[in-house]
């Protein structure tokens, strides 16, 4: 039972005489005390019975209305409380009462938890534990965010709090139609779904550290759509393998492009290899021992003829395992080798990649849970993808029925 009993303290006694209320106020074994911010002088306080009685004054009839108001804020401040089988904390109660300002939280900026984020990743970085591509992705992504930011909002940040539904659906229009990099505006959906795995994941690091306590971009709900692999068929590996090239370059870009199709490896994964990664087992067969640089994940490959063969042509002449080339330089010559062995696909050096995954592994009848672990996927629906498209087992079975048929 909420019991208040008021007094005044003597001792507090202002210049004119008057001594500060006090309310006592004890709510099941709580028991505070709080200045009412009234006050009385002691003769008036006692003629009126502490206020009890009838009062003629029209100041005591002010402060005995105040203690009324005081008495019936805490009755329904307890009141709600119970009814909402919420916990009564008088002190909780006396701060609501008398309005004293809560500690303005701390607004967090949306672009200040990408900077913290890419920070941390660039030490995973230069400690060697995760690569250089992934970390510009990441900035490539905050770079997207300022600019849209300052292009809807005309800010340089903006709160985290404010990134809601509208934000969300604005930045994915924003950027499939209006954002510009390098002349080129407008980015492809499946970019797009990335850049906000990227943001989804950036949010996530925010939550780890107690930043914010929800990621507004889990809202999003773009779909990757998925696109057959590029790859390469028996025939059509075997013609650029038995190509003669007169001009030195071709031969370099050829070799490259022959060491991934048969070991599977990603371009920054292929060029990081040294005579470390490669090793010899007690049987005398090579192996390629290596973690893939964007994920951290083993991807040990043994090593066939052909990569044998060009990993001895190359052997001392270089510091890596193969000779080194840029992305860019790779794809633009593999469009000068598919002329020339009259392979009408697009050649990129990640077709090498899927060519791995399809004809040489998969296509040869390897089991899909050692392609994975070759390809170092972090899960085996992603080499799934390669079985779809290759659909050798539906081939297989549907070699049966053709012999039933005949």
């Amino acid at each position: 039972m909420l019991q208040i009993i008021y007094f005044i303290k003597s001792d507090k006694a202002k210049k004119n005489g008057e001594c500060p209320i006090y309310a006592k106020i004890q709510f099941q074994r709580q028991t505070i005390t709080m200045s009412t911010k009234q006050s009385i002088t002691p003769s008036r306080w006692s003629f009126t019975n502490n206020l009890r009685n009838p009062l003629k004054l029209e100041k005591e009839k002010v402060i005995k209305a105040s203690l009324d108001s005081l008495n019936l804020s805490f009755e329904r401040k307890i009141n709600e409380l119970i009814r909402a089988n919420s916990a009564v904390n008088l002190n909780e109660i006396r701060k609501d009462i008398t309005g004293k300002p809560k500690k303005k939280k701390k607004e967090v900026g949306l672009l200040d938890i990408f900077e913290k984020h890419n920070k941390s990743f660039e030490r995973k970085v230069d400690a060697g534990e995760r690569s250089s591509a992934s970390l510009q992705k990441y900035k490539r992504s905050k770079t997207l965010i300022e600019d849209f930011i300052k292009k809807e909002y005309g800010k340089d940040n903006i709160s985290i709090d404010s990134v809601k539904g509208a934000f969300i659906y604005n930045l994915e229009s924003y950027l499939k139609y209006e954002s510009v990099y390098k002349g080129k505006v407008g980015i492809k959906n499946n970019s797009v779904v990335k850049y906000f795995k990227n943001f989804k994941t950036v949010c996530n690091y925010g939550i780890k550290l107690d930043i914010i306590t929800k990621n507004p971009f889990s809202k999003y709900d773009g779909k990757l759509k998925v696109k057959d692999a590029v790859f390469l068929t028996k025939a059509e590996l075997l013609r650029i393998e038995e190509k003669s090239f007169d001009i030195v370059r071709l031969q370099r870009v050829r070799d490259i492009f022959l060491f991934s199709c048969y070991t599977g490896y990603a371009p920054i994964d292929e060029q990081s290899l040294t005579r470390k990664n490669l090793i010899q087992n007690n049987e005398g067969d090579y192996w390629i021992v290596t973690d893939r640089v964007k994920t951290g994940i083993r991807a040990n490959v043994p090593v066939l003829p052909t990569t044998l063969r060009i990993i001895k042509k190359y052997q001392d002449l270089q510091k890596g395992l193969i000779p080194k080339l840029s992305n860019q330089k790779m794809n633009a010559y593999l469009k000068e080798i598919a002329d020339v062995c009259g392979i009408h696909k697009k050649l990129t050096w990640y077709t090498a990649r899927h060519t791995f995954a399809t004809t040489v592994t998969l296509g040869n009848g390897i089991r899909m849970e050692n392609v994975s672990a070759m390809m170092g996927h972090s899960n085996i629906q992603q080499t799934q993808h390669y079985a779809k498209v290759l659909d050798s087992s539906v081939n297989d079975d549907m070699g049966k029925i053709k012999d039933i048929y005949k």
